[in-house]
């Protein structure tokens, strides 16, 4: 609020003090009762009612602004504490009493903005207004209040681009919260979608989908979107599961950062064991 009455200041400045001095000469003019001056006082106090009456709205509405960056960094918030707790009570029921959960402690989101984007058949990205200096870092991910939107791809000190889901360079363990299923979630023919799923697999239709802990690049459990379908069932000995996301990406506008990047080892391990096996 403070930097907004400051800003308020040093823009109309000129506009506040010509009021001050209209009010000392209103001060002066009820010195005089006569008809003429009167209505001029009428018509001047009208005037200064409108004014103070734009003044408010505009206040108002700047309040209304930080209230709702307030709501969407809340709801973002909410929906990660709630992907934990689905995740904690999964694991309850199949362990029971035995098992010690892990600390639930708020992250701290790092508001943005999403300012321009790229797309295309194969690849999304978009570029927001946060960098270096409000503490985002490469490989964090970026959501909303809906699910995950993507990986934080370069940076700059004041910006950073997004890589979302829909781009097919970028593969990423999920699994079926229901089932416990892994596989990996790929962007492929215009669609999300989980490849190479054995026959076996019990996930259905209507299955919530979320980052496994297994993930390399995403460290923290994220809602993915739900299963839609099953494709190549008739042929082959692998399915593909076609999965609708959460979030809206032609619409994504306020996102938020999670300051958590996976572990560079744990990476370079994987990496490593890939080219043993090519």
């Amino acid at each position: 609020m403070s930097k907004f009455l400051h800003h308020f200041w040093q823009n109309f400045k000129e506009y506040l003090i010509l009021i001050f001095l209209i009010i000392i000469s209103l001060y002066l003019i009820t010195l005089d009762s006569s008809p003429k001056t009167q209505k001029i006082r009428a018509i001047v106090f009208g005037s200064l009612s409108i004014i103070n009456s734009v003044i408010s709205d505009v206040i108002e509405f700047e309040n209304v602004k930080a209230e709702n960056e307030r709501l969407r960094a809340t709801n973002a918030d909410l929906m990660l504490q709630l992907s934990k707790l689905r995740k904690d009570a999964l694991l309850i029921d199949e362990l029971k009493n035995s098992l010690n959960l892990k600390d639930t402690s708020k992250f701290q989101l790092i508001s943005s903005r999403v300012i321009s984007r790229f797309s295309n058949s194969s690849q999304e990205t978009v570029t927001i207004n946060s960098g270096r200096k409000s503490g985002v870092e490469i490989g964090m991910p970026v959501i909303n209040g809906k699910g995950l939107v993507g990986i934080i791809f370069s940076v700059s000190d004041d910006f950073a681009v997004v890589k979302t889901l829909r781009n097919n360079t970028l593969n990423l363990t999920v699994k079926s919260e229901r089932t416990g299923e892994h596989g990996v979630l790929k962007w492929k023919s215009n669609s999300l979608r989980i490849i190479n799923v054995p026959k076996t697999y019990q996930i259905k239709k209507g299955d919530r989908i979320v980052v496994s802990e297994l993930s390399s690049i995403v460290p923290i459990v994220v809602p993915i979107g739900v299963a839609n379908s099953l494709e190549n069932i008739e042929t082959g000995i692998f399915n593909e599961i076609v999965v609708l996301p959460f979030v809206d990406f032609n619409k994504v506008e306020y996102v938020f950062v999670v300051p958590v990047v996976s572990s560079k080892q744990i990476r370079d391990l994987e990496l490593n064991l890939l080219k043993k096996f090519k």
